[in-house]
């Protein structure tokens, strides 16, 4: 069976209703229970649920075959997996935020608060700005608000947060969704199989979008 590590929350619930329509059900994943690990033998999957966060780590580490992460999560931590699809759901964007009608002034550091540091680096190095990174992991739109600091850098889905507190969108990074990825070591000996499932998740992911 291929195990397959799927995100807790509402995105993880999404993502099962994907792989089921594609062909891969596992009735016991909703039920009322208290079991970790889900398996379906006649359909050769096992499921089971990961915070957000771990499930990149599951798949490198060979725990799980196949998962689904968040782009933001594959930017940021680069684990050594293969991205083998988009799945269209989860979508938002890394953004750049500040107060409304703040203006970058180019001859100082600019300081930016976020909890994605590599990201952070990685755009404001492809553009030649410098920067003082101060990492956050609670609401980072307090950050600029109090005078921590210029900018932000932050997943952002509808804005509303934002738009509540005198901010607003002032770049764009990379648009953000789920995708599937694969232990690498599992995709070499599995890659027939995987490739199967990795087709009719497509076609169902098609479908959902008609």
């Amino acid at each position: 069976m291929l195990t397959i590590a799927l995100p807790k929350g509402r995105l993880g619930e999404k993502v099962y209703r994907q792989f089921a329509e594609a062909g891969y059900p596992c009735p016991s994943i909703e039920e009322e229970n208290r079991r970790l690990v889900f398996e379906n033998e006649e359909a050769g999957v096992r499921y089971f649920w990961a915070k957000p966060s771990d499930v990149a780590i599951y798949v490198e580490r060979g725990a799980a075959d196949l998962g689904v992460a968040g782009k933001d999560i594959l930017l940021e931590y680069t684990p050594e997996v293969y991205e083998l699809a988009d799945l269209g759901i989860g979508k938002c964007r890394m953004a750049v935020a500040a107060q409304n009608g703040w203006v970058d002034n180019p001859r100082r550091t600019l300081r930016v608060a976020t909890k994605f540091e590599r990201i952070a680096k990685t755009y404001y190095a492809s553009v030649g700005r410098a920067i003082d990174v101060i990492h956050l992991n609670g609401s980072i739109e307090i950050a600029p608000l109090l005078g921590l600091s210029d900018v932000i850098v932050d997943i952002v889905e509808t804005g509303t947060t934002l738009r509540e507190n005198n901010l607003s969108v002032v770049e764009e990074i990379v648009p953000i969704s789920a995708r599937l990825i694969a232990n690498k070591a599992s995709y070499a000996f599995h890659n027939e199989q995987i490739d199967r499932l990795r087709e009719k998740l497509d076609s169902a992911v098609l479908t959902g979008r008609q």
